[in-house]
C-alpha cells in the first residue's frame, strides 16, 4: 500500500536498510564534516595542541548530533520548496520516504542526545552553544531570513560559525577573543562560499522565490559582494597571529598562500560574473580553503611545531647577529 502525504508524492514502505538510509539523508551528512573541522581546530588552538582525545571525541560527537538535528529540522521546514526544486526533490521528506512528524521526533532525539553528551562530558556552556546553533539556524536563518531577505546567508552564517565557539568552550569552559576571532573568520567566509553556490544554482532559487543575492540583484552585484567579503576575510585570518598571538608562523604561511589563491579566484569571478565554471571553482576551493586553514591551526598549535619554529627563529637571529662580526 501507499499513503499520500502533503507534498503530493506517495510514501513508499521501505525495508530497514532503506529506512536507516532515509533518516541518515535527513541530516545532510555532506555538510557536517566542515562544521566538525572548525570545531576540532578550535579545540586544538584552545588547548595549545594538547587536546584530550576523549574530550575531542565527545565534542565532535555532540556537534555531529546537534548539526544533524538542525539539518533535519530544516528539511521539515523547507519540504515545500525542496519538492519544487529539482536539486532537492529527492530528499526523504519530499520524496515521501519519511513523514514530517517522524522527522521531528528524530530531530528532538538528536538534539537531546547532543545536549546530554556535551553537558555531561564537556561542560554546560558548550552544550548551550550547540543548542543555540540549532535555534539560530532554524528561527533566525530558516524562518526569518531565508525567504525574506538577500542578506539571509550573511546573518545566517553565524549558525555555521558557532561550532568554533563550541570547540573552544569544550576545552576552556569560557570564550576568549581568539574564540570569537575564529567565529568571525567562519562568519566572513560563509558569504563568498555560499554565494558562489547560489551563482551556480540561481535558477532553482528563483523558481521557489528564495531571494538569494544573485536572483535579486544579479551576477555582477553578487560577485562584487563576494570580492568585498574576500578582501575582509583574508586579512582577518591574520588577527590570530597579531595582535591575539594564538597562531604562529606555520599557520601564517599557510593562511597567506591560501588567502592569495582565494583572492585570485574571487578576482577572476569578479571579471567574469556570468561564468558558472568560475563560480563552481570558487565554491569548491572555498571548502578546501577552510579545511586546510583549520589543518594549519592544528599543526601550528602542536608543541613540536612551536618548539621547532622557536628554535629556527633563534638560529636565524644568531646568524643575523653574527654577520657584522664576519666583516
Amino acid at each position: 500500500m501507499q499513503e499520500i502525504i502533503a507534498t503530493g508524492v506517495s510514501r513508499h514502505h521501505q525495508n530497514l536498510k532503506e529506512v536507516i538510509l532515509s533518516y541518515y539523508q535527513l541530516t545532510k551528512p555532506r555538510i557536517i564534516p566542515l562544521l566538525l573541522i572548525t570545531t576540532a581546530a578550535s579545540m586544538w588552538m584552545a588547548s595549545e595542541g594538547r587536546v584530550d582525545p576523549l574530550l575531542l571525541l565527545v565534542t565532535l560527537a555532540g556537534g555531529t548530533l546537534a548539526a544533524a538535528a538542525a539539518q533535519t529540522l530544516n528539511c521539515i521546514y523547507d519540504r515545500d520548496i525542496d519538492y519544487a526544486m529539482e536539486r532537492t526533490r529527492h530528499r526523504p521528506i519530499p520524496a515521501g520516504r519519511v513523514q514530517p512528524r517522524d522527522a521531528l521526533l528524530f530531530a528532538i532525539i538528536l538534539a537531546s542526545l547532543s545536549f546530554t553528551l556535551l553537558s555531561v562530558f564537556a561542560n554546560l556552556l558548550a552544550a548551550l552553544l550547540a543548542m543555540s546553533g540549532i535555534v539560530f539556524y532554524m528561527a533566525i536563518y530558516t524562518h526569518l531570513l531565508k525567504r525574506h531577505t538577500t542578506q539571509n546567508i550573511v546573518i545566517g552564517g553565524a549558525a555555521g560559525a558557532i561550532p568554533a565557539l563550541v570547540g573552544w568552550a569544550a576545552v576552556t569552559g569560557s570564550l576568549s577573543w581568539s574564540a570569537w576571532m575564529l567565529f568571525a573568520i567562519v562568519f566572513l567566509w560563509t558569504p563568498p562560499h555560499f554565494w558562489a553556490l547560489a551563482l551556480m544554482i540561481g535558477d532553482d532559487y528563483a523558481k521557489v522565490n528564495i531571494p538569494m543575492l544573485p536572483v535579486v540583484v544579479g551576477e555582477v552585484a553578487t560577485t562584487r559582494q563576494i570580492w568585498i567579503y574576500t578582501l575582509i576575510m583574508v586579512p582577518a585570518t591574520f588577527v590570530l597571529i597579531y595582535p591575539l598571538g594564538t597562531a604562529g608562523v606555520v599557520y601564517g604561511l599557510l593562511a597567506a598562500v591560501l588567502g592569495w589563491k582565494f583572492i585570485q579566484k574571487a578576482w577572476d569571478l569578479l571579471q567574469n560574473p556570468e561564468e558558472k565554471d568560475l563560480a563552481r571553482s570558487l565554491f569548491k576551493y572555498s571548502i578546501v580553503y577552510m579545511m586546510l586553514l583549520c589543518a594549519g591551526i592544528v599543526v601550528d598549535s602542536l608543541p613540536v611545531t612551536r618548539y621547532l619554529t622557536a628554535n629556527l627563529g633563534e638560529n636565524l637571529q644568531a646568524i643575523v647577529s653574527a654577520i657584522p662580526m664576519l666583516q
